[in-house]
């Protein structure tokens, strides 16, 4: 299928390593100019190796909305604008409610909820001006059922599907498409460093296996695409089925 990328310009935040590098990967793939943007160098040097296409990096810390907002503006001096949003972040350290300080919540809204916001009101603006965008934001499943045991990200990840519905319907009629991808749990480092056996957790999926952070980017690639251009305000599960919810 022709997505229609050949020639747009992406940014991809969180995108050295895991579902990130994987959008990356897809995008450019599809003849996209790609930014990819993290906190290390020598990690986006590695990442940049695995990527076929015109990919550049820059150094950024999104954790904040200063950072956020600098990284689209570097973005846009770099590549003349930016048609495509990819919004991704690490998550905030586990923890339940006993055991999260009221202070942890602050810097995990910073993480994943303010940092897209910031970047959104950065770069969308001039997507509607040129009547056509795409944003994506990786979430997480946590959003339609949440993890035991990761209540910063369930609330920051909760809070940020709510800002993204309220824009989508807002910004549609401009030609800016706003969604988001719950993914499951997929085979990414911090995955590893979370449950440790591997196996183990593939065994509880229904589709017994993680999920292949490769296929994660070209369905987000998909949704970035012309034959996307119908779907807005969605928040789509991508988790081999273990989600239980009817909707």
């Amino acid at each position: 299928m022709e997505l229609g990328l050949l020639g747009r310009r992406a940014l991809v935040t969180g995108a050295s390593a895991g579902l990130g590098l994987g959008c990356a990967r897809a995008l450019a793939a599809e003849g996209a100019t790609v930014i990819i943007a993290a906190r290390s160098q020598p990690r986006l040097d590695a990442a940049t190796a695995t990527i076929a296409g015109d990919v550049h990096t820059l150094v950024a810390d999104v954790s904040n909305t200063e950072g956020a907002q600098a990284l689209v503006a570097r973005a846009i001096d770099a590549m003349g604008g930016i048609d495509i949003l990819i919004a991704n972040a690490g998550g905030p350290p586990p923890g339940g409610f006993a055991s999260t300080d009221l202070d942890a919540y602050l810097p995990a809204l910073h993480l994943n909820l303010l940092s897209t916001v910031a970047m959104c009101k950065a770069a969308v603006p001039a997507m509607c001006e040129r009547g056509w965008g795409r944003v994506v934001a990786i979430t997480s499943i946590s959003v339609r059922q949440p993890i035991p045991n990761l209540i910063l990200s369930n609330t920051a990840r909760a809070g940020l599907t709510g800002f993204l519905k309220t824009m989508a319907r807002e910004v549609a009629a401009q030609g800016v498409t706003v969604n988001s991808l719950q993914p499951g749990l997929h085979l990414t480092d911090r995955l590893a460093g979370l449950y440790g056996d591997i196996e183990a957790v593939a065994a509880n999926i229904p589709a017994r296996t993680l999920g292949d952070p490769d296929d994660f980017g070209r369905f987000a690639a998909f949704l970035c695409s012309d034959s996307a251009r119908f779907i807005t305000g969605a928040a789509i599960p991508v988790d081999g089925g273990a989600d239980a919810g009817l909707q």
